[in-house]
């Protein structure tokens, strides 16, 4: 029985089980395509792993979102610690290789699979895990389902879970790893109904998670006007640079927002008129936005999607 306050037991036998498949993921079936860890050093201290521009298979384990960590005097943050259980030990890996410091945070910005399923790799580090405070109500409608799926795919003992937080975040949460504090905010539904984004005073380093797609296209799971308003809110922070959630690990900002803003206001603009006209869903999930196809990797797989979302939401305004 699932039960969302109770965070996965590890038996030693399968933290050894799948420690073993990090070592072996490169020549085992199914993870042949899967590199080694290659994590950027975007600012001193932060380490961001890119995810693959495409969705989960079993060759990338689901390592299809840009996660990583920061390192302060006292210990480690994760920020989301990846799309499966073999690809958060792989992130656990790459912050051994540099720091023996403790891992006491996992930050979970939101409920997709692709950011928090690799939380199970860091269990045995016991740490404060971080979500929005929607986070809970969202893993009891979702997290089986996302289990099953992956497990589907890459088998039990790879497919890793979500941690259930243990610190909720209702609007600002501040963390200080020694000499380093990082602000964190929950927002208001938008990408989905339970984002969080960090910020780094110390790099100027502002961590948008999903709230930011770089080069793939957006994918609304909330709120499409929350979303464009979270968008505006986060603009207004100066900060030297961002880290997507999809897309390059380290980006111009604001600039880099420019795609993203514009492809939600033509999502919002041209449903709107959709729904005027008295055109039905279905066909305006096959009408709207194609001046936008050739902008973004991934359109095809979800414009549709988004529109549905976008008209679901817009036709009670």
């Amino acid at each position: 029985m699932f039960c969302p306050c109770c965070p996965p037991r590890l038996t030693r036998r399968r933290l050894l089980a799948s420690a073993a498949l990090v070592a072996a993921a490169g020549a085992a079936p199914g993870f042949a395509a899967v590199p080694a860890f290659a994590m950027a050093e975007v600012a001193p201290g932060i380490f961001v792993r890119r995810g693959e521009d495409a969705d989960a298979t079993a060759a990338n384990a689901d390592a299809i979102a840009n996660i990583g960590f920061v390192i302060g005097n006292d210990a480690v943050a994760v920020i989301d610690p990846g799309g499966s259980g073999v690809d958060g030990l792989r992130l656990r890996a790459a912050i051994r290789a540099r720091t023996e410091r403790p891992i006491r945070y996992v930050i979970e910005t939101h409920i997709h699979l692709d950011h928090i399923f690799g939380a199970s790799a860091f269990a045995e580090d016991r740490p404060v895990v971080l979500g929005h405070t929607r986070l809970p109500a969202a893993l009891a409608a979702r997290q089986a389902f996302y289990r099953q799926r992956l497990t589907d795919l890459l088998g039990p003992e790879a497919a890793g879970d979500a941690l259930a937080p243990t610190l909720v975040v209702a609007d600002r949460q501040v963390i200080d790893l020694g000499g380093r504090v990082l602000e964190i905010t929950a927002h208001e539904p938008a990408h989905t109904d339970c984002d969080l984004t960090l910020f780094d005073a110390a790099t100027g380093t502002l961590w948008a998670g999903d709230l930011l797609f770089v080069g793939r296209i957006p994918v609304l799971d909330g709120s499409l006007t929350g979303w464009q308003a979270a968008l505006a809110a986060l603009k207004t922070r100066a900060a030297a640079h961002a880290v997507p959630g999809h897309g390059p690990v380290s980006v111009a900002w604001p600039a880099a927002a420019a795609d993203e803003e514009r492809y939600l206001a033509t999502l919002a603009r041209e449903v709107r008129a959709l729904i005027i006209k008295g055109v039905d869903i279905d066909a305006a999930s096959r009408m709207a936005v194609r001046s936008e196809r050739d902008k973004w990797r991934l359109f095809d797989d979800y414009n549709g999607r988004n529109v549905i979302e976008a008209y679901k939401e817009l036709e009670w305004e």
